[in-house]
């Protein structure tokens, strides 16, 4: 290997939000996770509910509605 041309590689820590930590080596120090195995609900086999529906909704009322939007929501042409 060339010399001073690959990152220096060290002892890490990593840490998820649950509480879990795993020692291992790394080029960063320390490590943060939003999820692991530990809490992932596909290897706990719990299901997580997810207000997706609460989503859209959350976002209308912040930004309002879009001008398609809107034409959607206006009373239909009456049609001869």
């Amino acid at each position: 290997m060339k010399p001073n041309i690959h990152p220096e590689y060290v002892e890490s820590q990593i840490v998820c939000a649950c509480g879990a930590v795993y020692h291992t080596r790394s080029t960063k120090q320390n490590l943060r996770l939003g999820i692991c195995a530990a809490c992932h609900p596909f290897f706990t086999g719990q299901q997580k509910f997810v207000d997706t529906a609460g989503r859209v909704e959350k976002f209308t009322r912040r930004f309002g509605a879009t001008k398609l939007s809107e034409k959607r929501t206006a009373a239909p042409a009456k049609k001869k």
